[in-house]
């Protein structure tokens, strides 16, 4: 692994279709490239926000005809980049079922897709303060982990609610991954009260660096989304982090060397066992 990767976090108020959608993260991921960054990376549902059912259907395609995975395909190319899509609702493809997957996507610096990961933990909850969620209604749950190669390390894919289960993150960096993307569209609530927690809690536990691009901000269809895209590192340090849900660019480097001296000062990746109960 090299030292010194120049990575980005955009952090949009994605709109409620798909070429709305590009348009807005486009003018971001070009201004992040233009100020160095080899490794640009999008929040969750990248290529639209819409909650109401009776308009979410009609953006729902295949992958390969998604206009903003392919805008980002022929973006990373042109730029010689390497782009996370945090997640894009796609069709999932699972025979029988017409649930839509909400799936991460990386792309190299040739626009080539080399890793794809389905959301495994779905957003189902009843809020405090009235907001009520299914994503299990219209969202298939994937059914494994992935992680990936990139030139600088491996990386683990996550999206997300999967944040709150600290095992896929153990698995993932027990997989070799240097660097653990957490793309998000948090609601207020939950992001104020667990949002820096949560992601500090999964770097510390996996000696691995943190990546959360989040959507921020007041929605299309209603939405209210968190915000605050963060960058921390395998000790636990915040490097880099927004104060705000505006879209933006959020920019650091990595040093990955870091990963090693965090795991090797705390080998608690090593020292599992196995144990009884409880009953």
């Amino acid at each position: 692994m090299s030292a010194g990767l120049d990575i980005a976090l955009i952090q949009t108020r994605t709109p409620a279709t798909p070429e709305a959608g590009l348009a807005h993260v486009e003018p971001l991921i070009r201004e992040a490239a233009a100020g160095g960054a080899k490794f640009i990376l999008t929040p969750e549902v990248s290529n639209f926000v819409e909650q109401r059912r009776d308009k979410k259907g009609q953006w729902v395609t295949d992958e390969d005809q998604d206009g903003v995975i392919l805008g980002l395909r022929r973006l990373a190319a042109e730029l010689g980049v390497w782009i996370l899509i945090g997640s894009a609702v796609v069709r999932s493809g699972a025979a029988g079922d017409d649930r839509a997957a909400n799936r991460s996507l990386l792309i190299d610096a040739g626009g080539g897709l080399v890793g794809r990961y389905d959301k495994l933990h779905v957003f189902d909850v009843d809020l405090a303060n009235g907001e009520t969620y299914r994503e299990s209604a219209t969202i298939r749950p994937g059914d494994g982990a992935t992680v990936a190669d990139t030139p600088w390390g491996r990386l683990g894919m996550s999206v997300c609610y999967d944040v709150r289960f600290p095992h896929l993150y153990r698995r993932l960096a027990k997989a070799g991954a240097a660097m653990i993307s957490v793309p998000a569209a948090f609601t207020v609530p939950t992001g104020e009260a667990h949002w820096e927690t949560l992601l500090r809690a999964r770097a510390i536990e996996t000696g691995a660096f943190v990546l959360a691009p989040a959507q921020g901000g007041l929605h299309e269809d209603g939405r209210k989304t968190w915000g605050r895209s963060i960058v921390v590192g395998p000790w636990g340090e915040v490097i880099a982090k927004l104060d705000h849900d505006e879209p933006a660019v959020l920019r650091a480097t990595l040093d990955l060397s870091a990963v090693e001296k965090a795991r090797a000062s705390v080998p608690a990746l090593k020292h599992d066992r196995e144990f009884a109960g409880p009953l």
